[in-house]
């Protein structure tokens, strides 16, 4: 029997219509400029969610557009997984919220929280149990609501995120292309420098903590940008090795988006041309585990991301946690999916037939 590979057959991202300028956040009283934020973190603007949308919302308004482009039903997912760190409720899963509005009666469904990696992990999980045999697809989304965990009194934090969610559908397949490689490491000696401190068990809500700012995002930035350009290097070189390419057999770089300076460090790191790395940055501003799902899509829809291209995946993020991918891309749906699968269901239906008239034959 062939290897199953996973390979991208779809692939969709939404952004709140709501879009937040530098210098609208200076009239919202932020202690900043345009020309602060610009030269620190590249970000111009980013998009914060409406009244009423929220993670599971904007998940699954990716989803559709990816589900779309596959030409996949809800009802053929086999697994929802939604990677995130700033989910609707601590449970139900927002992945089971996802599943529901989608209609995807048969998938499984879960959260992976790993800040900024969560896609990247969320993409590494579903790759390795569609080789291991046990699920043909799934659908894996990254997606953040992080403006109602901001502190617009705190500068540091609240130019930088916004919110957002891209998705992509992942399916077994004969090809030889698909996930290459997939690498995750954390150190969660550091998580203090990049947390959301109460709120949970540890440090349930109470009016204290809601006064003192504990449910707020909270940063050590110096330290951080220090540990993501290195940890995100570091990665990006080891699935470069378990893939067995090279950095001139890459065709794009595709960097989680937190700082337009990280982003720069790293390829200068890995001596890799920026004019092969895709940027968004400057548009939505660092929106976490979606960053990476929303500039795949992106990429694909302008043309930077072509099938057969091989790209380059890497991301860092609070806990600390960081991770890289190699995949040749696919983008485009598995040929007679669906007649493959009547094929396959009626060969299964007459082998139980012979089984119980010739049993054991």
């Amino acid at each position: 029997m062939a290897r199953q590979n996973a390979v991208v057959t779809g692939y969709g991202f939404y952004a709140p219509p709501r879009v937040v300028t530098n210098h609208d956040l200076g009239k919202m009283g932020v202690d900043t400029s345009d020309e602060w934020i610009v030269s620190r973190t590249g970000i111009k603007e980013r998009r914060f969610a409406a009244d009423g949308e929220t993670t599971s919302t904007m998940s699954t308004r990716a989803a559709r557009v990816a589900l779309e482009r596959a030409r996949m039903r809800p009802a053929d997912l086999d697994l929802v997984i939604v990677g995130t760190c700033s989910p609707d409720y601590l449970f139900p899963a927002t992945a089971c919220l996802v599943q529901k509005e989608l209609g995807a009666e048969r998938a499984g469904a879960f959260d992976i929280e790993a800040a900024c990696t969560s896609f990247v992990s969320a993409l590494a999980v579903a790759n390795g149990m569609i080789l291991a045999g046990t699920h043909r697809n799934a659908l894996v989304i990254g997606a953040e609501c992080l403006s109602r965990l901001l502190n617009f009194k705190d500068r540091t934090t609240c130019v930088l995120f916004g919110d957002g969610a891209g998705a992509i559908v992942l399916e077994a397949s004969n090809a030889s292309v698909g996930v290459e490689s997939a690498i995750l490491h954390s150190d969660g000696s550091k998580g203090e420098l990049l947390w959301v401190e109460a709120g949970a068990s540890r440090v349930p809500a109470t009016a204290e903590t809601v006064a003192a700012g504990k449910h707020f995002i909270r940063m050590e930035g110096g330290e951080t940008f220090k540990l993501a350009v290195k940890s995100m290097a570091d990665a990006a070189e080891e699935a470069l090795i378990q893939a067995n390419v090279t950095a001139d057999e890459i065709d794009l770089m595709i960097p989680h988006q937190a700082n337009v300076r990280i982003i720069q460090k790293v390829a200068e790191r890995l001596r890799f041309p920026m004019d092969k790395v895709f940027v968004n940055i400057q548009r939505y501003g660092n929106t976490s585990a979606a960053s990476i799902p929303i500039a795949l899509a992106e990429a694909a829809e302008s043309g930077r991301l072509k099938k057969g291209d091989r790209v380059l995946l890497a991301a860092f993020g609070g806990g600390f946690t960081w991770g890289a991918s190699v995949m040749e891309w696919w983008g485009v749906p598995i040929p007679d999916r669906r007649e493959k699968t009547i094929v396959e269901r009626a060969a299964r239906t007459a082998e139980d037939l012979l089984d119980k008239v010739l049993p054991g034959a």
